[in-house]
């Protein structure tokens, strides 16, 4: 795949439709905001495997008559009922079914705030291929065929998953026409009726009545009380760049303390592939999640020590305990990895780098009644030790690893970048940022040079290090030799994530990259 330049506007994202979708928006008139919702509603229906309307998302937004960076927190907080006592006799929570259903769907709250802050279309129209795509379908993905034959097993534990998934019982192939019927008639009721019809009105009605029919502990009053929050973002320095993070619950501080580590690296001294280069990033990445893991949290429920987190102080004695010859010993954490990401520029400056999952892939594979809503499992990561920073307790935000990026200059954005992959998304982010700003790539060969993933997603703990296959083999011999546990995978894998990338250059030109990796595509004139 080759960087898309274009003079006016950019969209990049996980499938190609929807950057299409974000396209006709702006041709239509409709501005970048207009253009991300659309795109975020199509990637429900055209990725319903990573994302959905029953998922969470995080959005970083630059409005140029605000001329400044905002974030808004699209995560729901458990339900009333969800506490420890209701998973007695259980070392931790369901990671799939109703019962990992804990949390509410921050999604459709997120869409109605960006558009009614900053859209010019209407909702309904910005909604509208979406629900093209639902009602009269759409070619399935090889993305979503390698999860289905994945999880099929899943999907065929409840009717309603199974109806939709697996029509017919059967697996259906990539490029079969796919019709989400249910949830194309769920989008016009929210089309028409607003953020009400999906958390007080017959959605939520219906969510509810099949969950607690099911065993699930969410009620009518955990919906209606649902809130997104527009907040601050957290902002560092790299090489003289502004880097923006969605705050906690987000992970997103990780990315920006260890760029504060890598600054205090001279990568002109260090070639880019080498030993050297993925060394310092990966132990630089580790230290950061070792105070992620002791802190992270929903910061209404636990004390986050940003301030000196952040502190460049703090910053260089993290990095001056990187050894360039010994790997540093870290437990990882399991977290899931399918999301999908997106990037929208228009001709006015505006921007919006954006994120959203349903946490594991097809989330808790439990479809709400007749909505066609898949439900996310986003609170199976909480914890059930109540001595734990992450225990679960009612109305609570869970350890979110979902983090949009933005990086300005003069004020003004430059980069926006993001990736799905869990573990990996900061892993990621930081591979993307220093190949474009430390080795002047273009967004397209930032992300096709090869990637790595250290730790574990969902799956068994493991330190592991996993590298693609272009990596050479004598740097993978070095970092065998300083003690990484080095497993090589595929030359493109899609373990590594599908990252997405937007530049904005000193013309102003825009130039879009979209993973190889996924089934993306930069779309810009």
């Amino acid at each position: 795949m080759q960087t898309v330049t274009g003079s006016k506007t950019m969209v990049v994202s996980p499938h190609y439709l929807a950057s299409t979708a974000g396209a006709r928006m702006l041709e239509r008139g409709g501005n970048a905001f207009d253009a991300a919702v659309a795109v975020s509603a199509c990637l429900a229906v055209v990725y319903p495997h990573m994302t959905g309307l029953g998922g969470d998302s995080f959005w970083l937004t630059y409005q140029t008559g605000e001329g400044k960076v905002r974030a808004y927190n699209g995560s729901g907080r458990s339900g009333y009922l969800a506490m420890p006592e209701a998973y007695a006799g259980l070392d931790a929570i369901p990671v799939r079914g109703p019962k990992s259903a804990i949390t509410v769907p921050g999604m459709a709250d997120s869409w109605a705030a960006v558009h009614s802050k900053y859209g010019r279309l209407s909702f309904a129209e910005v909604l509208e291929p979406a629900i093209a795509y639902a009602e009269e379908g759409f070619p399935l993905s090889a993305d979503q065929y390698e999860n289905t034959v994945l999880c099929h097993e899943l999907l065929r534990r409840y009717d309603t998953t199974k109806s939709v998934y697996l029509p017919g019982g059967h697996i259906p192939q990539a490029g079969d026409r796919f019709i989400q019927a249910n949830l194309a008639r769920t989008l016009k009721q929210l089309a028409a009726g607003g953020r009400d019809a999906f958390y007080k009105g017959n959605i939520a009605q219906e969510i509810i009545s099949s969950l607690q029919g099911a065993g699930g502990l969410l009620t009518m009053d955990d919906f209606a009380d649902h809130q997104g929050e527009w907040a601050e973002p957290l902002t560092g320095k790299y090489r003289g760049y502004s880097i923006y993070q969605v705050p906690p619950n987000s992970q997103g501080f990780t990315a920006i303390m260890t760029l504060q580590m890598l600054e205090q690296y001279d990568f002109s001294q260090i070639e880019h592939g080498s030993y050297e280069y993925y060394h310092v990033l990966i132990e630089a990445l580790k230290l950061s999640f070792r105070d992620r893991n002791c802190y992270l949290t929903d910061p209404l429920f636990s004390d986050i020590p940003l301030e000196r987190l952040l502190s460049p102080a703090y910053t260089a004695e993290l990095a001056a305990m990187i050894r360039m010859d010994v790997a540093l010993s870290l437990d990882s954490q399991p977290v899931g990895s399918d999301t999908a990401y997106a990037a929208v520029v228009d001709a006015d400056g505006n921007a919006v780098s954006f994120i959203q999952s349903l946490y594991f892939e097809f989330g808790s594979g439990f479809t709400a009644g007749n909505t066609g809503i898949l439900l996310q499992n986003r609170g199976s990561f909480f914890s059930l030790d109540p001595s734990h920073v992450n225990t679960l307790l009612p109305h609570k935000r869970t350890f979110h690893t979902l983090m949009p990026a933005m990086a300005c200059l003069g004020g003004l954005p430059r980069i926006l970048y993001g990736t799905q992959g869990g573990e990996g998304q900061p892993q990621t982010q930081t591979a993307l940022i220093t190949r474009m700003i430390d080795y002047g790539m273009d967004p397209q060969r930032a992300i096709n040079e090869p990637r790595w993933v250290w730790g574990r997603t969902w799956g068994a703990p493991t330190q592991e290090l996993k590298v693609e296959g272009r990596i050479p083999l004598a740097v993978l011999n070095r970092l065998s030799g300083a003690g990484h546990l080095v497993r090589t995978v595929k030359d493109f894998d899609g373990i590594m994530g599908h990252a997405h990338a937007i530049i904005v250059d000193e013309q102003g030109f825009r130039s879009g990259g979209a993973d190889p990796r996924s089934d993306g595509r930069a779309v810009g004139w």
